[in-house]
């Protein structure tokens, strides 16, 4: 073989330009450009997204981006622009928008689909784009902006970081166009992992972003942001141009906000285009001062030390641990566990917090470095048992420090939500892309904080406001008075805690006032606050939002029943949610067949993420895949002629929608495993026929602890409740569960009865906790079989036939 030497000057590198980078006259990637434009008014944005495909191919093109919104955001507009047209999107139930979406790429017309796959990741599909040609799409969207200690913050994700994945690759057609395969702990993996571009590869992506701010009345006394160099004029905040998707916008507005309650369409009238007067309110209540004693604490503080934890961020949530850890008194208990693939303990149990237990705890985690995988589920699990026991008088609290890049966020709700809903939960998201859907949906099981730390200067404030939260709430047993409100509308109330304003949302038929009542430590609170008409249809584009998102997560905690219901409200509202799709048709044809290549856009490395050292190892996790790499062979086609090696591999689409034609969908995700103190138990749900069996364990510990409270308490009949209706669901229905759930559901009404609720729950949970009866005769049971009768085997395991179906229609 001959080598020919090359003289340095005639192969001098591209500037920025990483390893196996590659430049075309016409650009190798179909996204051109991200515009944002915000306009924020008080404490809600407005929001349009442009995104911008040009086709630099010879041939027609369909481009696929994986692409991150915030995660309270109300997507209520799609629009597709092509060659001097205007295609308003439809909001369909997504089995139906993908066949309108296919079947227009079949007969070669343009066509765009938007799609939600996570709280907070979302996929669009542009399809037959001519050679050169330019389309863009837009998203129109609403967001609620959280209010602490005088400063509101507007953050707009601008990157989807890796997740990990976890559980065994599944058989057939992967779900999407991603890297990762599908597992049966992730049967949507390929959908929320978008290949990685290489370190250094030149910028491909033009972001422009602009915020508009409006105080609506309040004094606005300083903008700030903490990860970009912005540009202030006259109100309206522009981002340098230059920028990568490569991180979080975080702006944060320092005003004070006041009590208001806004009625968005008058009471007694028609609102929302409806007939009948029902309109949206909007709550606001400033928490009142600070008064008694703190409740002690029983506290597990779990601390990812996983693979993409790596660099500043470790550091940051070491230290973020420590500072938990500080904040403990000699009246507490705690326990530290810090996790990847394994779970350590500082030390066994629970502990006093005392001097030498806090030394030991602090120098436990000093030597905690990043490594392996973020399996998050057995700390959870580890940590329910530790708070399981008997605590009289002890508020129950756990602490999550992590990034919350995992790709299984429904398997984790489903299989400890209910356990933790017991429990306080708080969450401190560390990174500059971090996962916030999810760990906003972990610390609304318990009602707890979610703190984002997209650096290391903003850890002490964010310390600050966790350690506030760690401490009792000021107002718990929180209740409205005199509006009439639509049953099952009012977004969950939680507790008022320091410098945190209550923020509710709602429907109601009338009522020009409402009456706010709790408990403090000194007995009953309550204020009332007079109504003001807006027009303002963001109120009601927001509040769907936050009540889609209790929905999906009960029905991700068992409640499959809820899924008609959710489709419903999202279509009446107008409101995207993970069981609709936006979907916008040309009908115009423009090709002779479907789209002859595709593309799914790499996105940027997240900033401050550590670039990997081998294969499959490093920062980006054991199942991220960079751009540069080739995809498995399962997965790849053979190039069309003409085309650049630079537009990467063309992927299968397997995920269908939902017809026994289409074989290509994803699996039924486990059944629902209920917490008990010895540990998950086995089977699957539906198979379950209402056998008490499997729930015994629960059934008694939940019997136990209402024996052993001090007095009834309508908060914790409250959760019961919510627990019991997971149950039932997980057997398949149980008569008796779901009708003394139902009956705790009213614990949260005003003028509801503890004494009659507490002696309803002990009396049924008495009767279904009785003597085990044998089982009949020629049930598999009785002859050794450990699954419940008619229990065909487990999902995605051997002998199952390969059974897949769309996520949403899963048992």
């Amino acid at each position: 073989m001959k080598i020919t030497s090359l003289e340095p000057a005639r192969c001098l590198p591209v500037p920025d330009a990483g390893f196996g980078a590659l430049l075309t006259e016409r650009g190798n990637l179909p996204l051109e450009s991200v515009d944002v434009t915000a306009a924020i008014s008080g404490l809600i944005a407005g929001v349009e997204v442009t995104q911008g495909f040009t086709n630099p191919y010879d041939v027609t093109l369909e481009a696929t981006y994986v692409f991150p919104l915030p995660d309270r955001a109300a997507v209520t507009g799609f629009r597709m622009e092509a060659d001097d047209r205007v295609v308003e999107g439809v909001l369909k139930e997504r089995g139906q928008a993908r066949a309108d979406y296919d079947r227009a790429l079949r007969e070669g017309r343009r066509a765009a689909i938007a799609e939600e796959d996570r709280p907070d990741v979302f996929t669009i599909r542009v399809g037959n784009i001519l050679p050169g040609e330019r389309v863009s799409v837009r998203l129109s969207m609403s967001q609620p902006l959280p209010y602490e200690d005088g400063a509101a913050t507007f953050r707009f994700p601008l990157v989807v970081a890796p997740r990990y994945i976890p559980g065994r690759p599944i058989d057939g057609p992967p779900a999407g166009d991603g890297v990762a395969p599908d597992t049966d702990a992730v049967p949507d993996a390929s959908r929320i992992s978008p290949p990685v571009l290489l370190p250094g590869f030149p910028n491909p992506v033009r972001l422009s972003l602009t915020a508009t701010v409006d105080a609506a009345g309040l004094e606005l006394r300083e903008l700030a942001s903490s990860l970009h160099v912005v540009e202030e004029e006259g109100g309206t905040v522009r981002l340098r141009p230059g920028e990568r998707l490569d991180r979080d916008f975080v702006l944060r507005l320092t005003f004070a906000a006041s009590t208001a309650l806004q009625l968005d369409g008058p009471a007694g009238g028609q609102a929302d285009g409806q007939a009948g007067g029902k309109g949206t309110f909007a709550l606001t209540v400033l928490p009142p001062p600070l008064e008694g004693a703190r409740t002690p604490r029983d506290l597990v503080l779990l601390l990812d030390r996983s693979g993409s934890m790596g660099g500043w961020k470790m550091v940051c949530a070491r230290r973020a641990a420590a500072r938990i850890v500080d904040t403990l008194t000699s009246h507490d208990r705690f326990a530290v566990l810090t996790f990847d693939s394994v779970v350590e303990e500082a030390f066994e149990g629970l502990a006093e917090a005392s001097d030498r237990n806090r030394y030991r705890a602090v120098e436990h985690l000093a030597r905690v470095d990043a490594r392996g995988g973020t399996e998050l589920l057995e700390p959870l699990r580890r940590a329910v048992a530790l708070l399981d026991g008997r605590t009289e008088g002890r508020e129950r609290v756990v602490v999550l420090v992590t990034d919350g890049q995992v790709g299984n966020e429904d398997q984790i709700l489903e299989q400890a939500g209910g356990a933790l809903s017991a429990m306080r939960v708080h969450a401190v998201g560390i990174d500059r892309a971090v996962n916030a859907g999810f760990l906003g949906r972990l610390a609304g099981l318990g009602a707890g904080r979610c703190e984002l730390v997209e650096s290391e200067d903003r850890l002490d404030a964010a310390m600050e406001h966790i350690h506030r939260r760690i401490g009792a709430p000021l107002v718990t047993d929180l209740a409205l008075k005199g509006l009439e409100v639509e049953p099952e509308t009012v977004t969950h109330l939680g507790s008022i805690f320091p410098g945190v304003p209550l923020r509710a949302y709602g429907r109601c038929r009338e009522g020009s006032s409402v009456t706010v009542r709790g408990l403090t430590a000194r007995g009953p609170w309550e204020e009332r606050v007079d109504g003001v008409t807006v027009d303002n249809p963001a109120i009601t584009a927001v509040w769907a939002r936050a009540h889609l998102r209790e929905l999906e997560d009960r029905y991700a905690m068992g409640e499959h029943d809820l899924e008609e219901r959710i489709v419903r409200t999202s279509l009446e509202y107008g409101v995207l949610c993970r069981f609709t799709a936006y979907v916008a048709v040309d009908t115009r044809q423009v090709a002779g067949e479907g789209p002859q290549h595709r593309v799914i856009q790499p996105v940027e490395p997240p900033s401050g993420w550590e670039p990997p050292q081998s294969p499959g190892m490093g920062a980006f996790g054991a199942n991220v895949m960079l751009a540069a790499a080739p995809a498995s062979p399962a997965r790849m086609r053979t190039p069309q002629p003409g085309l650049s090696s630079a537009g990467g591999m063309e992927m299968e689409r397997g995920f269908l929608t939902g017809g026994p034609q289409d074989g290509g969908a994803l699996p039924p995700s486990p059944a629902p495993m209920p917490m008990t103190p010895g540990g998950p138990r086995r089977g699957r749900g539906r198979a379950a026929g209402g056998r008490l069996e499997s729930v015994r364990p629960q059934l008694v510990a939940e019997l136990d602890r209402l024996r052993a409270l001090p007095a009834p308490d309508l908060l914790y009949l409250a959760d019961l409740g919510t627990r019991l209706a997971a149950l039932a669901a997980y057997l398949g229905g149980n008569e008796q569960l779901e009708r003394l759930a139902a009956e705790l559901a009213a614990a949260e009404r005003p003028g509801a009865d503890a004494h009659a609720l507490h002696a309803r729950a002990v009396e049924v949970l008495t009767a279904l906790t009785g003597p085990t009866p044998p089982p009949p005769a020629g049930d598999p049971r009785s002859a050794g079989d450990p699954r419940p009768a008619g229990d065909p085997g487990t999902p995605g395991a051997p002998g199952d036939g390969g059974r897949r179906g769309p996520f949403w229609k899963r048992t």
